[in-house]
């Protein structure tokens, strides 16, 4: 069982901020010395608490502008078709889900033909009978996952 205490959920939290942090910034607002700050994200890198160091990039910098959610229906279950999802480069996330539908995927493309293509490439997985897109307007914010 992986534990995390009251200090790792600050650590995390500054690493969320800014992950390029001196381990000697971040064991200095959290109390401990660098070495010992450095010790503790080794270990929650290790437990997978933290499980990927990367950087937030503008979508429409990379031509991703387009953002859809897509809810795919299926006439067969999902959960073995990870690897088909992925191997889809437009598509961000893949979930399955509960609900009417079987998969969630987020998707990002630089237009909307692009997306149509995307959903073509859908349907050529096994087993998917079909797809909703819901292409997004406007984003009023996305945010980390709160360590507190």
């Amino acid at each position: 069982m992986k534990s995390v205490d009251e200090i790792d959920r600050r650590l995390i939290a500054l690493l969320q901020q800014d992950a390029t942090r001196p381990y000697a910034a971040l064991g200095g607002e959290v109390g401990l010395s660098a070495g010992a700050a450095h010790e503790r994200v080794r270990k929650l890198r290790e437990q997978r608490v933290i499980r990927s160091t990367t950087v937030d990039v503008d979508p429409e910098a990379l031509d991703r502008g387009v953002l859809a959610f897509v809810l795919v229906d299926s006439t067969a279950w999902m959960g073995d078709r990870a690897e088909d999802f992925a191997a889809v480069p437009e598509i961000q996330e893949a979930h399955v889900i509960a609900g009417s539908a079987a998969v969630l995927v987020k998707v990002r493309t630089a237009t909307t033909e692009r997306l149509q293509d995307v959903l073509r490439r859908l349907y050529a997985i096994d087993g998917v009978s079909g797809t909703q897109a819901t292409v997004v307007l406007e984003t009023f914010f996305e945010r980390p996952l709160d360590a507190g």
